[in-house]
């Protein structure tokens, strides 16, 4: 009899049921319970649940369960994990067939380039695969220092340091920087890395309302002299919503309450600016008006890898402590010289950054001229379609993908649940009729959910 009536529930209606019971079993899921155990000599305080030594039994994999779970009674493959067989960059092949993608950072289609390949491979011929230690203990490679002076030259600053990892160098920069007696603000949006780092540093953290320099100079007149050092925490863009501050309004609170202003350049640097060279471009500031620049190589630049540019005087402190700087091995001479090539062919060919600029505008204007929801998106290589719920993501996603189109969902709760949504990644090298077809289909399918 249930069955039967399930059976006979309206397709909408039964995403919904299932929706809403994901979601009872996920919030159980994150509730400790203690097992009942079988009689036993030890005494009941001795007893050890068994989610206290099993990883089957921790809450992120019992959520990952539940999610699998459901997605197996709607008849949903999942999205993620994808074989790509070569290199992906506006088109991808995936199980041998060809897809126009938009699942990649490889927004100015250096990563594959023939320079920034072959810099890659005279690395290696020269320097090996690895740098093999702590630069501090084994030394330095010229193409790490040459790496990190371009950088610091294209900021307008004094110095730079690039690490093996960005997400790293968001964590052990503001880790190490900040302590017990320090106040972080900070975007309520900034990514995952940001907020670990917060945590390790163990620094008073307090978010304000995305973009809202109001709410951040009302909160900093408040609570600035609780505190010894203050830190303000905000991106370029936004890599879920593709929106962008203004920064010069950052600046002026910076300065008038005496703080340190980091800004976190994952996305915008070699997207935003008359010649990709960031936000500071962007809005025509001097590279001293913020006191750390961060960014990452395996976006626009074809490597893997952060950096953090700056006076020299923050960064010699944290290539002598900054524990992931100081106690990592060094990043890999090929790595290096990739990126570096990237930049330098960032600064030869500008109208790579003119093209990407085009191409996202042209984007998001067809995607809004259909109805698509594409949030706060300023156009610039990210550009969401905001769905608002979980499973129509995934279906449309999936939908996309048997038309060829290859999209990635984020889901809840990586989002709030109303805002699940596909993000698309722009690259210089999609062509405006394979935007024009994207969003074509994108229409189709929206309407079918």
């Amino acid at each position: 009899m249930i069955q039967k009536g399930i059976h006979g529930l309206t397709a909408q209606l039964k995403d919904k049921l299932i929706q809403q019971a994901l979601e009872r079993r996920f919030k159980q899921s994150n509730t400790p319970t203690i097992e009942e155990k079988p009689p036993s000599k030890l005494t009941e305080k001795h007893l050890i649940p068994e989610q206290y030594y099993r990883f089957n039994q921790l809450p992120g994999y019992q959520q990952l369960c539940i999610m699998n779970d459901g997605a197996a009674r709607l008849g949903i493959e999942s999205p993620f994990f994808k074989l790509h067989n070569g290199c992906a960059g506006a088109t991808s092949e995936i199980n041998n067939q060809t897809y126009i993608n938009f699942a990649s950072y490889n927004y100015l289609g250096l990563s594959g380039h023939p320079e920034t390949n072959r810099a890659a491979k005279e690395a290696i011929d020269l320097y090996g695969t690895s740098a093999s230690a702590s630069r501090m203990v084994a030394g330095e490679r010229p193409i790490h220092r040459k790496l990190e002076q371009t950088i610091a030259n294209a900021y307008g600053v004094q110095d730079a340091v690039v690490f093996v990892s960005g997400h790293a160098t968001n964590v052990t920069t503001i880790g190490y920087l900040f302590g017990s007696k320090d106040l972080i603000v900070h975007d309520e949006l900034v990514h995952n890395s940001i907020l670990e780092g917060i945590t390790l540093s163990g620094a008073k953290r307090l978010p304000f309302a995305h973009n809202n320099s109001a709410a951040l100079d009302e909160l900093l007149t408040k609570q600035r002299h609780h505190f010894e050092r203050v830190l303000i925490v905000i991106e370029g863009i936004y890599s879920m919503d593709g929106d962008y501050p203004n920064l010069p309004e950052f600046v002026d609170i910076k300065n008038k309450h005496k703080t340190f202003l980091m800004v976190d350049e994952a996305h915008s640097f070699g997207v935003m600016g008359e010649t990709g060279l960031g936000i500071r471009q962007h809005f025509n500031l001097k590279g001293s008006d913020v006191d750390i620049w961060m960014g990452t190589l395996s976006k626009a630049f074809a490597g893997c890898g952060g950096y953090i540019a700056g006076e020299t005087a923050l960064i010699e402190n944290l290539k002598c402590f900054a524990p992931g700087f100081l106690y990592s091995v060094g990043m890999s001479p090929a790595l290096a010289a990739a990126s570096l090539a990237a930049v330098e062919l960032l600064q030869k060919e500008p109208e790579r950054v003119h093209a990407l600029q085009q191409r996202g505008e042209f984007f998001l204007k067809a995607a809004q001229a259909v109805g698509i929801n594409t949030g706060t998106s300023s156009g610039l290589a990210v550009i969401p379609a905001i769905v608002g719920s979980s499973v129509k993501t995934v279906r449309l996603s999936t939908a996309l993908f048997n038309r060829g189109i290859n999209v990635q969902p984020i889901l809840y709760p990586a989002v709030p649940e109303k805002s699940a949504r596909l993000r698309f990644f722009i690259s210089c090298h999609h062509t405006e009729e394979q935007l024009g077809y994207t969003v074509k289909l994108l229409a189709e399918e929206v309407k079918k959910l």
